[in-house]
């Protein structure tokens, strides 16, 4: 079977769909006075700790999880904002980078086992092989007794690239596109071990930039007690949502926090 996405124009002919083993993502940081706040803050969060540096500059390191397998690393950037990027762990980095060019990536960096590319829209993202991870880490519960986990990458997409951009992640990850209770979001319904769901968020009309952007949510059952756990540990707020609040991170980087169920989901 011809591995297409109906309607979207976007197919790969007598082909396989890529299999992504497993998602992860990468909180990227320039390097500065905010680094080291942001590396605690993000352990706090998450109650990881910090696996040994990696890079020729120490610039890679992971989040450890209590338990199951990391999908949360840290990335020093030399320049540029703060932001996320996603690693696709496959089987076959090579013969899935030509899959990916075929959907309408574009190639940003080849490194033999792992290739750098960008979506349609823009949004940089990662080939990677995949090293058995297959267990998803458990919410974490907090004094209180709430429940909570990142769980999720909402990829911001404005208007007029949504169509094209979701299509491309439904098509190169062959999950199912779902439409959300609000008209402004579409998912990807994951497979039931990955650690990550896929969100498309379509920005209204005043989303300044047509490059897709990321952020990162997290689920919980308690979104007043989890808001105030991450403002004490140093986030600030900016806005109220429709179920969620979002916050930005010592670096500035905003994220949400929702009202969905942290086991799930939903």
């Amino acid at each position: 079977m011809g591995w297409q996405s109906a309607g979207s124009g976007l197919e790969l002919g007598e082909d396989v769909p890529m299999t992504v083993r497993w998602l992860t993502a990468f909180l990227d940081t320039p390097r500065g006075s905010q680094s080291d706040a942001v590396v605690e803050f993000w352990q706090a969060v998450t109650a990881s700790r910090l696996s040994t540096r990696r890079g020729s500059s120490g610039e890679f390191a992971t989040l450890v999880p209590p338990d199951g397998d990391a999908y949360l690393r840290l990335q020093d950037l030399d320049d540029g904002p703060a932001g996320c990027h996603l690693d696709l762990h496959v089987d076959d980095v090579r013969d899935d980078l030509r899959r990916c060019r075929a959907a309408g990536a574009m190639l940003v960096g080849d490194f033999g086992s792992l290739v750098v590319l960008k979506s349609p829209g823009g949004l940089g993202f990662c080939l990677v092989a995949h090293r058995g991870e297959r267990v998803r880490p458990r919410p974490n519960m907090w004094p209180g007794g709430h429940h909570s986990v990142v769980d999720q990458l909402c990829l911001d997409v404005a208007r007029q690239e949504f169509e094209a951009e979701a299509a491309f992640w439904a098509v190169l990850t062959d999950w199912p596109r779902r439409h959300g209770s609000l008209p402004e979001f579409d998912h990807l319904a994951r497979p039931n071990n990955n650690p990550l769901r896929l969100l498309l968020q379509r920005l209204g009309d005043d989303g300044l930039s047509r490059s897709v952007g990321a952020h990162l949510d997290l689920a919980c059952d308690d979104v007043d007690a989890e808001v105030t756990r991450h403002q004490a540990l140093g986030a600030d707020y900016a806005h109220m949502g429709k179920g969620w609040v979002t916050l930005r991170d010592p670096a500035g980087r905003e994220y949400c926090v929702t009202g969905r169920d942290p086991f799930t989901g939903a």
